[in-house]
């Protein structure tokens, strides 16, 4: 009789497994944003954007960019000290991009490891922004966009990281901790110069985030823009 009743609450434990995953499949969005992309009126998240609908979702960012690659870039335990000892925790930062025009960057704190990345995970898809490239070094004239349009900089606490335009075939003129940025953002060719305290990581990385944001700060005309959009 104990065996038929374990196996019996083994089933119902199975039974539950699965239908939590099949809750999690099925979506139910409670924005604005979420319910025009769900109902196929906005298809790309460009059409979101002008829209201007905050993104509060991250099932939206699943839906418009299916084809985005996720990578760990900083992960650390962290302590703090209460009345009743030490509290663990860890933090983790991802990185989020689909290696052609879209980035975003998210922090996540828990108590174990797994749910930390997922809420950082799920933090990036929410701080996606637009990256756009472009053909800006003097020395080259291929008219592809394979580096930076122009001079840009980002900031992060003390780092600051620069972005100059290069030539086809120069690579990624780098450090290695913001490397990721620059392919899950579709950048191939760039120059790089940085400033302060490039040792820390994750302002590092956040600092190339903020100057790949600020490629989009520019003015072009409607032909200028349909032309990038058909290549």
């Amino acid at each position: 009789m104990s065996t038929v009743k374990e196996k019996e609450k083994v089933a119902e434990s199975v039974s539950e497994v699965i239908a939590q995953a099949k809750k999690e499949e099925d979506w139910h969005p409670k924005t604005e944003a979420g319910k025009k992309v769900l109902n196929g009126e906005i298809k790309s998240l460009d059409e979101l954007m002008k829209f201007n609908l905050p993104v509060r979702e991250a099932k939206i960012i699943d839906m418009l960019v299916p084809n985005l690659e996720d990578k760990v870039v900083d992960f650390k335990k962290t302590t703090r000290v209460r009345r009743s000892g030490r509290v663990f925790s860890f933090r983790a930062a991802v990185l989020v991009g689909d290696k052609q025009q879209y980035i975003g960057i998210g922090i996540g704190k828990d108590k174990e490891r797994f749910p930390a990345i997922r809420k950082a995970t799920r933090k990036a898809k929410l701080n996606m922004v637009k990256v756009r490239k472009g053909c800006g070094s003097w020395e080259c004239t291929c008219g592809t966009h394979h580096s930076v349009p122009f001079k840009v900089e980002g900031k992060s606490a003390s780092v600051k990281v620069v972005f100059m335009p290069a030539p086809k075939g120069t690579g990624l003129v780098a450090g290695d901790n913001i490397k990721d940025v620059l392919i899950l953002a579709g950048v191939r060719d760039v120059w790089c110069k940085t400033f302060g305290a490039s040792d820390t990581k994750l302002n590092f990385v956040r600092a190339a985030v903020d100057a790949l944001s600020k490629t989009t700060k520019m003015k072009i005309s409607e032909t200028m823009e349909n032309k990038i959009k058909n290549e």
